[in-house]
């Protein structure tokens, strides 16, 4: 479609646009979740004064997502290819342990659920928001970091890849 000829017929390369595409995401899904905390204090469903970190956490958690979500766009040829990002997202969604417990899922599945980047965020979010602070919560922010720094990662390779074609 031609989005993005504009910008690159300017000084700005691809790696511009993909770190203003990462901070525009996350610009923007800070501000819905600063909505939805305002909303859970204003409701009375925050347990404790760690919901104020619920927006990093967040915004962390948006950063996985924006870093992977780039890399992965370094793949689509066309339009219909978003069909395969739609297919990893619904699962990823599904088996994210937001709507049943962890526990709820067969030993077999369990782990496959413990890899998604949503179930580490979400373990976050729910501790934060209903005061249930614990250490392990040092491990979901490190897998979450580490996800983030592989997503920039293959994004970095893959568009000094298709610069250099």
């Amino acid at each position: 479609m031609h989005t993005f000829d504009a910008m690159l017929a300017t000084p700005v390369g691809p790696r511009d646009i993909a770190l203003g595409e990462t901070l525009w995401s996350l610009l923007r899904s800070g501000c819905y979740v600063l909505g939805f905390l305002g909303i859970s204090v204003a409701m009375g469903l925050t347990a404790s004064w760690w919901a104020v970190l619920a927006l990093p956490a967040a915004t962390l958690i948006g950063f996985v997502f924006s870093s992977v979500g780039m890399a992965a766009t370094t793949w689509i040829r066309n339009f219909q290819d978003f069909d395969y990002i739609q297919m990893a997202l619904v699962p990823l969604t599904l088996l994210s342990a937001t709507f049943f417990p962890v526990e709820a899922y067969p030993a077999g599945l369990r782990w496959v659920v413990e890899l998604s980047p949503l179930y580490h965020g979400v373990a976050i979010e729910r501790a934060l928001l209903l005061g249930t602070v614990s250490w392990s919560l040092v491990g979901h922010v490190a897998a979450l970091v580490a996800m983030g720094a592989v997503g920039l990662a293959v994004t970095r390779r893959r568009l000094t890849a298709l610069l250099l074609k």
